[in-house]
């Protein structure tokens, strides 16, 4: 009892030794309880070697179901890219069906035909188009060919509407316009970009691109290439059967506007006039697609 007395009054007198009462304490409360946590799960009591080499086998069990995971969201993936045989096949019947539209059909504004032609189908041979973007020249459009008058180019977009107005661009890309509005006005619509409907073969054939994504029409002078049409198109009429036709098609609930692409030569209103016309959600959409908007 004497000895124990000793350091009892030692503590009391020193801080030093308050500091070590203290860490005698802590160890008993906290540490214990904590340490005891850890090595619960690796208590070696009643169990064997081969009992302890199989501890570590377990752990890595458990991981394998999480690199499991991420090869699934992977493959997820592709299933949402736009499938072009599912819509060949099921707009082969409504092409069948869809009438030539008429000539009263092109007796409007260009501005107001422009939105119309969205869904409508473009048919030559066994290839057949729609149409998913567009945009709209006025005759009173500084970015228009019309602006400076009549030219032996230029001529049929002074023609009466529903013919087809086709010219070259930097002498390489084929452009394909329809005509609007009634003779003399000398406004159109350029076609901007098409998705395949029919005659998947010949469109890759036609543009010597083996692909089935929307670059394959994304693009007006791919549209041209793809119908296999030159500037001998130009005048044609689009309202009569063979050659070129323009079919009816499905309306376009949901479209998207913005300013036309590569026309910085015109005046700053129609520059940024938003005379571009699409269908919304549609990949088959020319760059630059940031600029479009719902209207």
């Amino acid at each position: 009892m004497f000895i124990n007395q000793t350091p009892a009054k030692t503590l009391s007198s020193s801080p030093l030794q308050n500091q070590s009462k203290t860490l005698k304490i802590i160890p008993k409360m906290k540490i214990t309880k904590r340490f005891n946590r850890v090595i619960k799960p690796f208590k070696l009591s009643n169990t064997s070697t081969s009992d302890f080499k199989s501890q570590p086998t377990k752990t890595q069990s458990n991981s394998k179901p999480k690199s499991k995971t991420k090869p699934r969201k992977i493959k997820q993936k592709p299933t949402t890219q736009f499938d072009i045989h599912s819509i060949e096949s099921s707009s082969t019947f409504l092409v069948e069906k869809a009438p030539i539209l008429g000539v009263d059909f092109y007796q409007i504004d260009a501005l107001d035909l422009a939105p119309k032609l969205l869904g409508k189908y473009l048919k030559r041979d066994d290839v057949v188009l729609q149409i998913t973007e567009v945009e709209a020249y006025r005759s009173n459009d500084s970015a228009c060919h019309g602006r400076v008058g009549v030219t032996s180019r230029n001529a049929p977009m002074f023609g009466p509407g529903g013919h087809a107005y086709v010219y070259l661009c930097y002498g390489l890309h084929t452009m394909l316009n329809v005509v609007a509005d009634k003779q003399g006005i000398g406004s159109a619509v350029l076609i901007r970009s098409c998705a395949p409907v029919m005659g998947l073969e010949t469109i890759k054939q036609r543009r010597g691109l083996d692909t089935e994504k929307p670059v394959l029409l994304t693009g007006p002078g791919k549209v041209g290439q793809a119908l296999g049409i030159s500037t001998d198109w130009s005048n044609q009429a689009l309202f009569t059967p063979g050659g070129l036709e323009l079919l009816d098609g499905p309306d376009v609930k949901e479209i998207v506007v913005g300013p036309r692409v590569g026309i910085d030569y015109a005046l700053p209103e129609h520059v940024g006039a938003l005379w571009r016309f699409a269908i919304a959600g549609s990949p088959w959409i020319s760059a630059p697609k940031n600029t479009l908007t719902p209207p």
